[in-house]
């Protein structure tokens, strides 16, 4: 277990902030030992709860390129075919994964291959769930030239927690499935699309983990 580069400076902050508290309470609060060790177990907590958020789990990867791997730790939240108005502009099979503050936020590509598309969108906080927002909270987008052929795309989504989305991809990258392609900060959901021919290997519900569970199959 490590802890991901996007934590370390959260947590180097936190740690310090939640120090000085400590230091403050005993100041001004001398004679309140039992006040001031339910304070110092109460920010300690806090402490371990940050640090389990940004945990970054070793992974045993495998590829195969037709096989999408799931693009985050989390629950699959919809399966259905809609109709993808940002690049495809056609009905599409939608595969989503909901993220809770205590998953692993890691994102990963489902596939290998050329990135096509890449855009980052500025937006709203509405909870993950909701419908409207993987159209209307702040978002990426990427669409990948799969080496099985098939176009996927594939976004990130912000919760009402996040506020920050990372990515380390840009169009004309070469991507390789399993690695990690962004990160989000304090709860999200990632969206999937694909050819709506796809076979889906998971169910409404099912956990899965980034990396490492199948949860669709192209038609090549």
């Amino acid at each position: 277990m490590k802890i991901h580069k996007e934590g370390r400076r959260i947590l180097f902050v936190t740690l310090l902030i939640l120090l000085a508290l400590n230091l403050l309470m005993f100041q001004f609060n001398r004679g309140q030992d039992l006040v001031n060790r339910l304070f110092a177990g109460a920010t300690v907590i806090i402490f371990l709860l940050i640090l389990q958020f940004f945990r970054s789990p070793f992974r045993h990867l495998f590829t195969h390129e037709d096989l999408l791997l799931a693009p985050a730790d989390g629950k699959v939240v919809v399966i259905e075919n809609v109709f993808e108005p940002e690049y495809f502009e056609d009905e599409r099979k939608q595969i989503s994964i909901f993220m809770s503050p205590i998953n692993v936020h890691v994102t990963r590509n489902p596939i290998s291959g050329l990135v096509k598309y890449f855009k980052y969108h500025p937006g709203n906080y509405l909870v993950a769930w909701h419908p409207k927002s993987s159209t209307q909270n702040e978002r990426t987008t990427v669409v990948v030239e799969s080496d099985a052929g098939p176009l996927v795309l594939f976004r990130q989504i912000a919760g009402a927690m996040a506020r920050r989305i990372v990515w380390y991809v840009n169009e004309g990258d070469e991507v390789s499935q399993g690695e990690e392609f962004g990160f989000i900060k304090f709860g999200s959901r990632v969206d999937v699309f694909v050819p709506v021919d796809t076979e889906v290997k998971v169910e409404l519900g099912q956990k899965v983990k980034g990396g490492e569970t199948v949860i669709c199959q192209l038609k090549v």
